[in-house]
């Protein structure tokens, strides 16, 4: 009895102490870390949600790029962090889903971090120099199969999301191509318009300005359907390849242990930025779609996310993808 009644009593000071924590929150500026250099999604897309942020927790909001290991350094920082809801990170796909698993990793994207809201999706895009030789999907995947390994593709970071989607598409359609691996989405964007390498797979916020103008050739979006974006370039489904789908999605997490009304007021702030008039349009501009409303909750970023892994982790296990 004794026992149940400081059980009881531990947990009634913890929970006063968060509503405290929560009432005082935030006295000092919040930052965002950002994995990935400065000119990234990430770093975009953390940009956009930190002004109305700032203004509806009436408190500075900084964005922190910690570059290195695929995102891995940036995302074991926040998880290392205090948990008080004043050190976040925004990852994605390749740093909460791929890395687990081509990485050895000191930490784990499931109990290690405290989830806090799903912002935007885009799709993966299969690309190429504007000159290659395929004049359309079909094309690309009968110039592969005839001219095995002659192609190379842009692969950015060690064992990343962007290398995983090549090996989805060559183990789906039989190809075979070479990777050239690029310590950024940027650089490897610099030598495909500039014609130094071939093909490119990459969400479609990246690049779909250069597409859109001509710059570079777009074969196929991964998706189910096509995407409002780009809507002259065919899905994986239309063109015989059903199920090839993958999509890069942001999201905001918080340390584990983080009091789940610090959560919560986070929670609210990002909503509201999401709702943001200026930030939909930048979003739009960034070619990123924001998540509906119902999907912005921590509940629901935890569902997603769960599901994501269950999704890729025997995928990118079968594919023998490790980082070196």
């Amino acid at each position: 009895m004794i026992r149940q009644i400081l059980v009881v009593t531990f947990a009634a000071i913890i929970s006063a102490a968060g509503s405290t924590l929560a009432q005082d929150f935030p006295s000092r500026t919040i930052t965002i870390v950002a994995p990935f250099p400065a000119g990234g999604p990430a770093d975009a897309i953390a940009r956009v949600v930190a002004e109305p942020m700032r203004a509806f927790l009436n408190q500075t909001v900084v964005i922190e790029n910690v570059a290195g290991a695929g995102g891995n350094i940036g995302v074991g920082r926040v998880a290392r962090a205090a948990p008080d809801g004043y050190t976040l990170i925004i990852g994605q796909w390749s740093t909460h889903v791929v890395n687990q698993i081509t990485y050895s990793l000191p930490y784990n994207v499931l109990t290690d971090l405290e989830p806090v809201a799903l912002l935007t999706i885009t799709p993966q895009m299969i690309i190429a120099r504007k000159d290659f030789p395929a004049k359309d999907a079909k094309e690309l995947v009968a110039w592969l199969k005839a001219n095995p390994d002659k192609a190379n593709a842009a692969s950015v970071g060690a064992a990343g999301g962007a290398q995983v989607s090549a090996m989805y598409f060559q183990k789906a359609t039989g190809t075979t191509f070479r990777f050239i691996p690029y310590r950024g989405g940027h650089p490897a964007k610099v030598d495909l318009l500039a014609g130094r390498v071939d093909l490119m797979f990459d969400m479609a916020a990246n690049v779909f300005n250069q597409l859109r103008s001509g710059q570079i050739k777009g074969y196929a979006v991964m998706a189910k359907s096509r995407w409002h974006g780009l809507p002259d370039i065919p899905s994986v489904d239309e063109l015989g390849m059903p199920g090839l789908h993958v999509a890069y999605w942001h999201a905001i997490w918080a340390p584990k242990g983080t009091p789940k009304p610090v959560i919560a007021k986070l929670n609210a702030a990002i909503q509201h930025a999401l709702a943001d008039e200026n930030a939909r349009k930048r979003f739009a501009q960034l070619g990123q779609d924001i998540m509906p409303k119902e999907q912005q909750t921590p509940e629901a970023l935890a569902a997603y996310h769960k599901a994501e892994t269950e999704k890729w982790w025997p995928i990118v296990r079968e594919l023998g993808l490790k980082a070196k």
